[in-house]
């Protein structure tokens, strides 16, 4: 009988082991609300569509490749002809390289004699080499340069979002447990009363206490009800509001039930004091400053005159072709184009406005480094002054707890009466209530201190740039 029934015990454990729902912690919340919350999602898929235009802008440096073909059908001369090319642009300098092959067959007019070859055509391969301008820096390279820079932008908005994100939900979550504690305080005020009404009933059918005492401990215990259910409202709708930020592996809300409040109200700490330079909304603004030095090294460019070098060699192979032998053997060019701009009033004009839109950038960057050590010694001072509140909330709860306990005691020994015993038991509820507040208070605190210094540690991020 014995092995039996530890037999069966053993059989039920996984069982009430699996009944019993652990409480939702703030890193479940935290874990959720960063895989799953909507403005992170939307602000990833930001940082998509930069990635998708920095793609774009290195398409400028495709090798591309043209295949030209044409023959006269018709007329007096019976040319053919075909070329064909690849072009890559160079990615250190303005220019570009390519290579080709051509072959012509039959006979061309004297304004198209380029296009005779040897009878297995000619084989090239030639240069463009930029000297001054394009030289450091053209118009392909500056938008790929931008397009970087956009992407950067769009991640540290992300993790912008995503810590302003990460801040709601903590406070969230920490409105909801202390909503739910509150609920379990009044719930317990009035389980308590209700209680000694029992007892009271009792004592008025046996005639040792007066009626009048039953009627006060009913308006007792509607009071204490009006209580519980006002909290049981504001238990309900700080579950919804969480629900917003706790979703399951879809991504679909989930609203906590009860049975998953913790047993106490956790505390939230930063793990490190954070600076300035750490939030994302300064390294935005470094990101676009240097977009906009990078549009005045662009406009600087366009002052410069253009001083190109092209070299070419080409080698016709083959027999000697209807053209002659002109166009036997090898072949080399060199050229130099120069084209210097006389007014450049577009180019100033770049200059001018890039400049001053660095003036202004670094002047915003210097406003809300100044703005955010503000907010940060501002938060430090409150997150210092809740402690402090925190603290003596739970020296009056315990004294207030002191209180009642001495004020049951004597009445049930007969030397108190009924509406001290009610006042003495409403100002330790409502004691507890204040502390459970002050304990909210601390923690908002310290998660809005979080949020000012970019900790990401304690919002449930990776310790550094998001991926």
């Amino acid at each position: 009988m014995i092995r039996r029934l530890m037999l069966a015990l053993v059989l039920l454990w996984p069982v009430a082991a699996a009944a019993q729902t652990p409480p939702l912690t703030l890193a479940d919340v935290l874990d959720s609300s960063a895989r799953q919350a909507p403005q992170i999602v939307e602000a990833m898929a930001r940082v998509r569509q930069a990635e998708g235009r920095a793609l774009s802008a290195e398409g400028a440096f495709d090798t591309v490749f043209d295949v030209d073909v044409q023959s006269r059908v018709l007329g007096y001369y019976s040319g053919s002809y075909l070329e064909s090319k690849a072009t890559r642009p160079l990615t250190n300098n303005g220019g570009s390289i390519y290579g080709g092959y051509r072959v012509s067959s039959g006979t061309f007019p004297i304004y198209e004699d380029k296009a005779y070859t040897d009878r297995l055509g000619e084989l090239k391969i030639g240069g463009l080499f930029a000297l001054l301008r394009d030289k450091a820096i053209d118009e392909r390279r500056g938008r790929i340069a931008m397009a970087a820079r956009d992407i950067d932008a769009a991640r540290l908005e992300r993790e912008m979002v995503a810590i302003g994100v990460q801040a709601r939900a903590a406070a969230t979550y920490q409105n909801w447990v202390a909503a739910g504690l509150r609920l379990k305080a009044y719930q317990a005020l009035l389980d308590l009363a209700e209680q000694r009404r029992a007892g009271i009933a009792r004592q008025v059918q046996l005639g040792a206490r007066p009626a009048i005492l039953l009627t006060e401990a009913d308006t007792n215990i509607v009071r204490r009800r009006a209580l519980v259910v006002r909290s049981e409202q504001e238990f309900g709708a700080a579950a919804n509001a969480l629900s917003f930020f706790y979703r399951d592996e879809n991504g679909e809300r989930l609203v906590p039930t009860p049975d998953r409040l913790p047993a106490s109200l956790p505390g939230f700490l930063p793990s490190r004091p954070g600076q300035a330079a750490d939030r994302p909304d300064v390294q935005t603004l470094s990101a676009r400053l240097a977009q906009s030095e990078l549009k005045l090294a662009l406009a600087e460019n366009e002052l410069k005159p253009r001083l190109d070098v092209r070299g070419e060699l080409s080698y016709d192979i083959g027999r000697t072709g209807p053209g002659g032998k002109s166009r036997d053997g090898e072949e080399a060019i060199v050229g130099i184009r120069l084209t210097v701009p006389l007014q450049r009033r577009s180019a100033k004009g770049k200059i001018a406005e890039a400049r001053a839109e660095i003036d202004g950038l670094r002047t915003r960057q210097q406003l809300v480094r100044e703005q955010i050590a503000v907010e940060v010694k501002g938060i430090a001072i409150a997150v210092d002054g809740a402690a402090k509140t925190a603290r003596l909330a739970a020296d009056e709860a315990a004294l207030a707890d002191d209180l009642a306990s001495a004020e049951r005691r004597r009445f049930d020994l007969g030397a108190s009466d009924f509406f001290l015993l009610n006042m003495r038991e409403e100002a330790a509820t409502d004691a507890r209530v204040r502390l459970l507040d002050a304990q909210a208070r601390a923690a908002l605190a310290g998660i809005d201190l979080a949020g000012a210094t970019a900790d990401r540690a304690a919002l449930g991020l990776p310790d550094g740039p998001l991926p």
